[in-house]
C-alpha cells in the first residue's frame, strides 16, 4: 500500500474515506470518552498510591497518562459537541436550504451587515467541518507533545543523575568534562526547540538562525520521538486554518490549567486540611477514615480519633528517608551497593547470603526502635517496631503503646526520631495527632 501512494485509485481512495470519516470519529470518541472517564478515577487513586509510597517512576508514567487523559477528555467532548451541531446544521439544510436574507425582510442596514458577517449556510457548515476534523487530529497531536516535553526532562535527569554524579558511571573531573556540555546543548535546544514550535517554525524561516539551529533539529527530532508525527505536524502548519486554531488551543489550555487551579477560600486563618497537628485532625492519619481507594496513610496513623482499647496502635509509614537516616546512625548496615530503585527481578538483588541479611535485618529493626520516639503529651512510652503491611498495602513499621494509665479526654501523641546533623545527634519531629481516649 505505502508504495502505491501516487496511484489515482490510492488518491481516490483517500478522497472518499475522508468524505465518511466524520463516522469513524464519532465512534472512536464515544469509545474513547466512555474508556477514558472509566481510567481516570483509577488512575487518580494509583497516583496518589505512587506519590505515598515514593515510586518516582510509577509516579512519572502515571502523571503522563492522567495528563493524556485530560487532553484526551477535554477535545474529544468539544469534538463530539461541535460534530453534534455539524449533523444539527445538516439536517436544518435539508429542511430549510440556505439561509433567505430575502425572507427575513430586514432593513437594508441590517441585511447588508448580515450578508457580510454570516454569509452562507453552507460556508458554516464547512467551517464546522473543518473545526470538528482539526479538532480530532491535533486531540492525538498534544499527547505526543506531552510525551516530547517529558523525554525531554528524563534526558535532562539521566544527564544530571547518570554522568554529572561521579558516583554513577564517570569519575571526576572527567563527569563534568562530559556532562556540563550535554546538559547546555539539551538545555540550550530544549529552548530553541520551545521557541520554534510557539513561533510556527520562525527559526527555521531565517537563513542564519536555521543554520544553527539545525543540528539541534536534527538530535531533538530523535528526543522527542518528532519522527513518528512531524508529518501531521508540517501538514497543520501548511494551512491557515490549521496555525491560527493551533494557536487558539495555546491560550485555551493556559486558561483551563489557571481554572483548575482556582479553590474556593472559605476561612482567613484555615485553608484544605492536610496535616494533623494538635488542634487539627488529618484524616490521613486515622486508619478508619481511609475509605476511598484514594486515601492512604500520612507518614504517621493511629487507628481512630477515638481510642477505647487499653492500647494504642502506631503505625509508621517506610520510605527512603528512614533507610538513609538508619544508614546515618548505623553505618555498618549500609551496603557496598545500594539496590533500591527499578530493577528487573531475573537479576538478583542481594549484597548478602540469607543468613547474614537475617542478621542485618534485626540490626535494621534494633536501629529504628533505638531511634525513634513515641510520646503521648509529655509522657514518652516503650515501644517495639515490627515491619508490616497497613491495610491500604503501605509497608511500615508498627508497634502498640499501653496507654491504660492515661486519663479520659483529648490527648496528642508525637512522634520524633534522632537524626544526625553533623557530629551532633538531634531529635526531629515527624507527625503528631490528636485523640480521645475513653476506656470501655
Amino acid at each position: 500500500m505505502s508504495s502505491n501512494f501516487e496511484n489515482a485509485s490510492f488518491k481516490k481512495l483517500l478522497n472518499k474515506l475522508q468524505e465518511e470519516s466524520w463516522q469513524l470519529e464519532l465512534l472512536i470518541s464515544g469509545f474513547a470518552i466512555f474508556g477514558l472517564f472509566t481510567a481516570f478515577p483509577v488512575l487518580t487513586a494509583a497516583l496518589k498510591e505512587a506519590q505515598n509510597d515514593e515510586k518516582m517512576y510509577a509516579f512519572v508514567i502515571i502523571l503522563i497518562a492522567i495528563i493524556s487523559c485530560a487532553i484526551l477528555i477535554f477535545n474529544l467532548l468539544l469534538h463530539v459537541v461541535l460534530r453534534g451541531l455539524w449533523i444539527g446544521a445538516l439536517g436544518l439544510r435539508y429542511v430549510s436550504g440556505d439561509i433567505d436574507y430575502e425572507e427575513l425582510r430586514y432593513s437594508e442596514k441590517f441585511t447588508k451587515y448580515l450578508r457580510k458577517k454570516v454569509g452562507s449556510f453552507d460556508k458554516y457548515i464547512a467551517n464546522l467541518e473543518n473545526y470538528c476534523s482539526i479538532i480530532f487530529a491535533i486531540s492525538f497531536l498534544l499527547i505526543f507533545y506531552v510525551l516530547a516535553i517529558t523525554m525531554t526532562i528524563l534526558c535532562i535527569a539521566l544527564i544530571a543523575n547518570y554522568i554529572l554524579d561521579d558516583r554513577v558511571f564517570i569519575s571526576e573531573p572527567y563527569n563534568v568534562i562530559i556532562g556540563l556540555p550535554l546538559l547546555l546543548f539539551v538545555i540550550f535546544g530544549m529552548l530553541m526547540t520551545f521557541v520554534d514550535f510557539v513561533t510556527l517554525g520562525w527559526l527555521k524561516r531565517k537563513k542564519w538562525l536555521s543554520k544553527i539551529y539545525f543540528p539541534f533539529y536534527r538530535v531533538f527530532s530523535f528526543i522527542t520521538l518528532a519522527f513518528l508525527y512531524r508529518p501531521i505536524v508540517y501538514n497543520f502548519l501548511d494551512n491557515r486554518f490549521g496555525r491560527r486554531l493551533s494557536l487558539m488551543l495555546v491560550p485555551l489550555y493556559i486558561l483551563i490549567i489557571i481554572g483548575s487551579s482556582m479553590r474556593y477560600q472559605r476561612s482567613n486563618y484555615f485553608s484544605r486540611i492536610n496535616n494533623s497537628n494538635s488542634i487539627v485532625a488529618f484524616k490521613g492519619n486515622y486508619e478508619d477514615q481511609l475509605i476511598d481507594d484514594g486515601d492512604f496513610i500520612d507518614e504517621v496513623a493511629i487507628p481512630s480519633k477515638v481510642i477505647t482499647n487499653s492500647f494504642l496502635k502506631v503505625f509508621v509509614v517506610y520510605d527512603d528517608n528512614i533507610e538513609d537516616n538508619i544508614f546515618d546512625l548505623n553505618p555498618g548496615l549500609k551496603p557496598e551497593k545500594d539496590i533500591r530503585g527499578l530493577r528487573s527481578n531475573m537479576y538478583s538483588s542481594g549484597n548478602f547470603s540469607w543468613r547474614k541479611r537475617d542478621s542485618l535485618r534485626r540490626e535494621y529493626i534494633k536501629t529504628f526502635n533505638n531511634n525513634y520516639i513515641v510520646r503521648i503529651d509529655t509522657t514518652d512510652f516503650e515501644t517495639e517496631f515490627v515491619l508490616t503491611e497497613s491495610l491500604k498495602k503501605q509497608m511500615g513499621f508498627e508497634s502498640y503503646v499501653d496507654i491504660e494509665g492515661l486519663s479520659e479526654g483529648k490527648h496528642t501523641v508525637r512522634v520524633y526520631r534522632n537524626r544526625l546533623k553533623g557530629k551532633d545527634t538531634i531529635k526531629s519531629y515527624i507527625a503528631q495527632i490528636p485523640f480521645w481516649y475513653y476506656n470501655d
